[in-house]
């Protein structure tokens, strides 16, 4: 990966992304993430090379900067969160997109979005607490937000936010199901045992992480 283009091709294949100019300079070009507009790959061109800044976990930064003398610390922004690789050929390609592709994921990612990926974990025929799903969420203290998250969920096919329940194995109310027995009927037809609106928890618990 030497060029412009080929940098931001690449960028522009993850999920939901776009490129900007946003600049009077048109020599910085971003590729953004749709809905937060947060930018995760930025392109320029300096000394003669192109460079691309591109955010990286802390754990993660000196290697990067230790293991190539063409990865500093982010050109234009915090160097505690910012690495800049410059193009000069003496990075292997797949270098490059994995730090590319680890920007990415650094920026896009949202409590509720790990809420959700959370969710589509829980196999069928069993179920989850709420304080479960924060817990593989990443944060045990954000149950009330799986609650609101999952009665905002986008894609109830894919998202089995019916596989939910309470600390007491207690079914959700039918504001959150479309119905009455929805949730009951849902959960019944993955094998799972519903008795006067619980769920056995000992029996069909999920036990995974």
């Amino acid at each position: 990966m030497r060029t412009r283009e080929d940098a931001l091709s690449y960028g522009l294949t993850f999920p939901n992304t776009y490129k900007e100019a946003p600049f009077h300079d048109q020599n910085w070009e971003l590729v953004r993430v749709q809905g937060s507009k947060k930018a995760f790959l930025w392109v320029y061109e300096k000394d003669g090379y192109i460079n691309l800044n591109v955010k990286v976990d802390p754990e993660w930064r000196d290697f990067w900067r230790k293991a190539y003398a063409a990865v500093q610390p982010g050109y234009h922004q915090n160097k505690e969160h910012w690495n800049t690789i410059i193009l000069d050929g003496s990075i292997p390609d797949d270098t490059i997109r994995d730090m590319i592709a680890e920007s990415y994921a650094l920026i896009s990612d949202n409590p509720t979005k790990r809420i959700y990926e959370a969710v589509k974990r829980i196999p069928k025929g069993m179920v989850a607490t709420y304080g479960q799903v924060a817990y593989m969420a990443g944060d045990r203290k954000m149950a009330r937000a799986v609650g609101n998250a999952l009665h905002r969920n986008p894609d109830p096919v894919n998202i089995p936010c019916f596989r939910v329940v309470n600390s007491k194995g207690e079914l959700s109310g039918a504001f959150a199901f479309g119905g009455e027995d929805e949730q009951a009927r849902r959960l019944k037809a993955d094998g799972i045992e519903v008795v006067d609106g619980r769920v056995d928890l000992k029996k069909f618990g999920y036990t995974g992480k």
